[in-house]
């Protein structure tokens, strides 16, 4: 755990904090009344994860002005959890190699925020003149593919991937992702995964409506190799990991040794906090401009409504407040299991989480995180 410095005091008696170097070689920490977070609030939540009132947590980390104000991991027997489970297969959700920690090292299962790494892969590439614009036709990238034809699909555009809006036909919702009866454990079951995309009939216009679909995800792993020469994975390394400097990390590929862009990306939590910070500061690292400060705006404004119970949808981003295009209030990077980067810019927070409820209906939900971290910062440090 790191909570630094006396457990005193109030988040309302803390001085503004001076400026924090840049963390690309390792993180500048604080005590969390240091950097205006009430410490009792922060322990509360810290108990309840501990005692198991949100099942599975992996981590909590917590970092405000620059500097991690709070870290705890929190074990569990996952060995033991998958006895009884079936007998486990590559990538299977209860193969304890691959889940939630990737062969026994501290990197963990990002799930669905990997779209969100390969959304921020995209923007390079557009920034970088390799991808011309989010208007592009998808097709053309697939030509090399036999695909049925239909003039709905011929008129998919990036833009319609970046914020699943494609008209193809896809559940991923009506049964869990260990039923065969999924759309996306069939693709993942399958060889071709982007054959098997492609193959899906298209059931409405492009932009007609929301439809929360992976393949349309592992669909930008293959237009990014076609557009940039490499795959997903080596060009993260190249324009985005290695800036950042995140050297260690994971990141699985299909059976056609295309990288898994909608689920395989496996990091370790302070790592997942750079790339917040990296949002948080308009896509700015050390002074060099990584990622678009407009594609940074677009992925995580509320584009798209998804009709859902609270969170809107941008470039792969999820938007948690800020509907009619007004400025996010936070908005986060969400995977399958309780993964979390939560961004609030006006609080100059950012907070992670990782864990693997998949086997409990106690869950840490998104709408709770925010809330219970919004909390810990008082009125007079805001």
């Amino acid at each position: 755990m790191v909570l630094t410095g006396a457990v005193l005091g109030s988040a309302a008696d803390a001085a503004p904090a001076p400026a924090a170097p840049w963390p690309t070689r390792a993180w500048p920490t604080a005590s969390p009344e240091s950097v205006g977070l009430d410490p009792a609030a922060l322990q509360a939540l810290d108990r309840e994860i501990a005692a198991g009132k949100y099942g599975y947590i992996d981590s909590m980390l917590l970092i405000r002005h620059g500097r991690i104000a709070f870290e705890q991991h929190y074990a569990h027997d996952y060995r033991a959890l998958f006895v009884g489970k079936g007998a486990p297969w590559i990538y299977n959700y209860y193969d304890p190699d691959w889940h939630p920690f990737y062969k026994g090292t501290a990197l963990h299962t990002m799930q669905s925020v990997s779209k969100s790494v390969t959304s921020t892969l995209v923007g390079i590439a557009i920034d970088r003149g390799e991808i011309p614009d989010v208007n592009v036709a998808v097709m053309p990238y697939f030509a090399a593919l036999r695909v049925a034809p239909d003039a709905r699909r011929d008129s998919l555009r990036l833009w319609h991937v970046l914020t699943m809006t494609t008209g193809i036909q896809w559940d991923e919702f009506s049964a869990t992702y260990t039923d065969s009866r999924n759309n996306c454990a069939q693709m993942e079951a399958s060889k071709d995964w982007i054959q098997y995309v492609l193959d899906q009939p298209m059931a409405a216009e492009p932009g007609a409506t929301f439809v929360y679909n992976s393949g349309a995800t592992e669909l930008m792993a293959y237009i990014l190799r076609k557009a940039t020469g490499k795959n997903a994975d080596d060009y993260a390394r190249e324009h985005l990991f290695g800036p950042l400097g995140i050297r260690d990390f994971e990141w699985k590929h299909t059976p056609l040794d295309l990288p898994d862009t909608e689920g395989g990306l496996y990091l370790a939590p302070r790592d997942l906090a750079k790339l917040g910070l990296l949002f948080l500061h308009g896509g700015v690292w050390n002074g060099r401009q990584i990622v678009p400060a407009a594609w940074v705006e677009q992925s995580t404004r509320w584009s798209i409504d998804t009709h859902w119970h609270a969170p809107g949808y941008g470039f792969q981003w999820w938007a948690l407040a800020g509907k009619d295009g007004a400025a996010p209030e936070a908005y986060a990077a969400v995977g399958y299991g309780g993964q979390y980067l939560i961004v609030v810019p006006r609080l100059d927070l950012i907070a992670v989480f990782t864990g693997w409820n998949i086997y409990d209906s106690r869950s840490l939900g998104i709408d709770v995180a925010l809330e219970r971290v919004r909390a810990m910062v008082g009125k007079a440090a805001q």
